[in-house]
């Protein structure tokens, strides 16, 4: 017999010649970011774990988490209405998304920052007779909440587009078998077409986390001090070192961004699952791989129900 043909890979010198530039740049900036004194790694040092700092990653946090809640909620339903057959709920949905589209989230910010001035007080009582009580609006909607609003209902025009697209990318078909079975239209929404579109929805959802984790920065416009970049920007004003705060707060919107996307990773691996062969077995790849060259089932396979 023959001997085996050895085959050799073809030389590549643009990969090694890529590999010694990128080099050279990397370590040119760690030098530089060591050598120049304007960073001031003793002070990044030691106001990274700064208890105002903390407390303001932790307001940051909470901002994130309420707004993204507040987001989804009006997201979902200005989404479900634009699939409505009711004219009057598509204006409804319509008019909510152009508005908060079509204005900057800073400009949004500053008007809930003065809903108490707009709206001094909140009466209820009897159309055109007695007022039964009145609340100051100053007392009900601090700043606090009046960034939680701002923030999330400007991300609930955005992603109620993405929720429409992954609703849309599930199957007219299912649909109507489900309503063959008898099945009603939310319990249809929600065993069959939620749970398909969320493999479409996860992934731009993820992204607008992210975004919405950097956009509470803005939150100064409401006027909400406490955040982490308020945090960083007052210990920088008062000492006179703006560079290693900001090296601070970029550390830690890093960190908490690197969370973020692992957590979307395995999100999307669970929605993927029976959509995406890399999220099966490779026992399971390989048997269905089989599957696909030979044209039948392996004699030894059985059928596989995942749970």
């Amino acid at each position: 017999m023959p001997g085996r043909i050895r085959a050799k890979a073809s030389p590549r010198p643009g990969t090694w010649i890529s590999a010694v530039i990128v080099a050279i740049l990397v370590a040119a900036l760690i030098r530089f970011l060591i050598v120049n004194p304007v960073f001031k790694w003793d002070t990044v040092a030691a106001y990274l774990f700064d208890v105002k700092v903390i407390q303001g990653v932790g307001w940051t946090l909470l901002i994130t988490v309420a707004a993204m809640i507040l987001g989804t909620l009006a997201a979902l339903a200005a989404a479900i209405m634009r699939r409505s057959a009711n004219p009057v709920l598509r204006g409804v949905s319509w008019a909510y998304i152009f508005v908060f589209r079509g204005t900057p989230v800073y400009t949004q910010l500053v008007f809930w920052g003065l809903f108490s001035v707009i709206v001094p007080r909140i009466a209820v009582g009897v159309p055109f007779g007695p007022e039964l009580f009145a609340l100051s609006t100053r007392d009900i909607f601090p700043a606090l909440a009046g960034a939680i609003v701002g923030l999330g209902l400007n991300e609930g025009a955005y992603l109620a587009e993405i929720f429409r697209s992954g609703l849309n990318s599930v199957d007219r078909g299912q649909s109507e078998a489900a309503k063959a079975l008898g099945m009603s239209e939310s319990r249809i929404l929600r065993r069959i077409i939620v749970p398909q579109a969320m493999r479409v929805i996860i992934p731009p959802l993820g992204n607008e986390t992210i975004g919405m984790l950097k956009t509470t920065s803005l939150v100064l416009a409401v006027p909400f001090t406490l955040d982490l970049t308020f945090a960083t920007n007052a210990i920088a004003n008062k000492l006179f070192t703006p560079v290693p705060l900001l090296i601070v707060a970029a550390l830690w919107y890093l960190a908490i961004t690197s969370v973020l996307m692992v957590g979307q990773h395995y999100l999307e691996r669970y929605f993927g699952r029976g959509f995406d062969d890399r999220s099966s077995s490779p026992a399971k790849r390989s048997r269905q791989a089989s599957v696909n060259s030979a044209g039948t089932t392996p004699r030894n396979a059985l059928p596989e129900v995942e749970l």
